[in-house]
């Protein structure tokens, strides 16, 4: 009885514990030879409106000078005759297409490659001025990009070697090749997780079995037909006016079902290893990219060792998502319309033995930039949706079965990059454990580079029944 009391208190402290004058698109000239779909990307291309930064290093051959890259994005394996390959060196920022973007943080020859690691940049350690925008980008045929198997999907990192910052020991297999669509499987931390975009909206399907929990749910940012804007200006290294808006209609959706047999309760945060890019082509010589990347997190707070339950539920929510920022204002352009389309409170069922509690918290986050994976880096708006689902004890069920659910939107949006704390973590004890061949030493990576805002967009609590038994008085 005194569980019950505590139900919607404790959905309380769960969700508290998991936080919850431009230039248009262009095709790249012949000369480029990367083709339509290049594997690493896009080689640039700048044109002569376009100033990059002094440090900035342009390698020729764009995709084809590259032999292959590490599931965890770090390492790059180039040809070492490539032009200018010879002028990259540590603290240099190596651009050679526009999903290899990044500062340069050791360098080694192994096996007759240049062996290249690299960490984020923002956009202005790249960009010293230009202009860039496009109206209207069509989201409808995205390419998909699979990491692999990186360090930064396990719990703790790999053992490092000696033939600098990108051979460790443990050689992981190098990133598969891309495929048109939206649909990719992956694992992390345990879990196999599928991707899916475009048609209905962009979301993960996720499953997790340690033989005494089981989990298996769908977490979907619903769209109709998006379509996305973009304007960007920079003069002498700053930004002066960034904007980014995506269209098609917005919605939520959430399935679960979640069991325990004598397993543990556990939390999970980890970013989907996948990125579904949409190439924009060369934009004032620059290849840039719409990419979407998704981030999980699941955490359990099962009062006994054994029982079930489960829920659904999906709501409209915006017209729009985006932001602007101009002359040191930022706002937010989130045009909101919250409408319940199925309750996630009144589908919660199950057999519980004691008071069981879920979060399930899925970030999906749009780009226009360059580089990939955990570095993309670019104007950003990111939408975080909180799920908190608890449900009382079956054993009282007679007098009153309790039921929860909170439920909270909040958007972040910025300039720059942004990582997830975990795992900026496992990355920097990865590079801690390798050898540098010719740094003196490699500082660790940084979560997030330049600025960055947020903002509630919805956020609300239910308890059923309305009864003093599970926290909520009559009336």
């Amino acid at each position: 009885m005194r569980g019950r009391r505590l139900l919607a208190a404790g959905l309380v402290v769960l969700l508290a514990l998991t936080g919850c004058g431009a230039f248009g698109p262009e095709p790249g000239p012949a000369g480029a030879g990367d083709g339509e779909q290049p594997r690493y990307g896009q080689a640039p291309a700048p044109g002569k409106d376009v100033t990059l930064q002094p440090d900035v290093v342009l390698v020729g051959g764009g995709s084809r000078t590259v032999r292959s890259v590490s599931p965890d994005g770090l390492t790059w394996r180039l040809d070492p005759g490539a032009r200018d390959a010879d002028r990259l060196a540590p603290g240099r920022v190596m651009f050679l297409t526009g999903r290899g973007v990044g500062r340069v943080l050791d360098l080694a020859e192994d096996g007759g490659d240049l062996v290249v690691t690299i960490g984020p940049v923002t956009l202005t350690e790249v960009i010293r001025d230009g202009t860039f925008g496009g109206d209207g980008v069509i989201l409808d045929r995205p390419t998909v990009y699979v990491a692999g198997e990186p360090s930064w999907t396990r719990e703790t990192a790999a053992a490092g070697g000696t033939l600098g910052r990108s051979r460790p020991l443990a050689v992981a297999s190098a990133q598969p090749p891309p495929a048109p669509g939206g649909q990719a499987g992956a694992t992390a931390h345990g879990y196999r997780v599928q991707t899916f975009c475009c048609a209905g909206g962009v979301g993960t399907h996720f499953t997790y079995d340690d033989g005494g929990l089981r989990l298996a749910g769908t977490v979907t940012l619903t769209v109709g037909r998006p379509a996305a804007s973009f304007h960007l200006a920079v003069g002498a290294g700053r930004v002066d006016r960034a904007e980014l808006e995506i269209g098609g209609g917005f919605g939520i959706k959430v399935d679960f079902t979640a069991g325990i047999d004598g397993g543990q309760n556990h939390r999970r945060t980890f970013p989907v290893p996948v990125d579904i890019a949409f190439p924009i082509g060369l934009v004032a010589g620059l290849p840039l990219s719409f990419t979407v990347s998704q981030t999980l997190e699941v955490a359990t707070a099962f009062g006994a060792r054994r029982g079930t339950f489960r829920g659904a539920g999906e709501y409209a929510l915006a017209g729009k998502l985006g932001f602007g920022y101009a002359d040191g204002r930022v706002g937010s352009r989130v045009t909101e319309g919250f409408a319940r389309r199925a309750s996630l409170l009144d589908s919660l069922t199950g057999v519980p033995v004691g008071v069981m509690g879920l979060v399930v918290r899925h970030g999906v986050r749009f780009t226009m930039g360059i580089s990939a994976f955990l570095f993309t880096a670019g104007i950003w708006f990111e939408l975080i949706t909180s799920y908190g689902a608890t449900i009382g004890s079956a054993l009282g069920a007679p007098y009153a079965l309790c039921r929860g659910v909170g439920l909270g939107v909040r958007a972040r949006f910025g300039i720059g990059y942004r990582i997830l704390e975990p795992v900026v973590q496992v990355i920097n004890k990865f590079l801690s454990l390798l050898s540098p061949s010719r740094a003196p030493r490699i500082p660790p990576i940084v979560a997030s580079g330049g600025p960055s805002w947020s903002a509630d967009v919805y956020r609300n609590q239910e308890v059923i029944p309305p009864v003093s038994i599970c926290g909520q008085l009559p009336g």
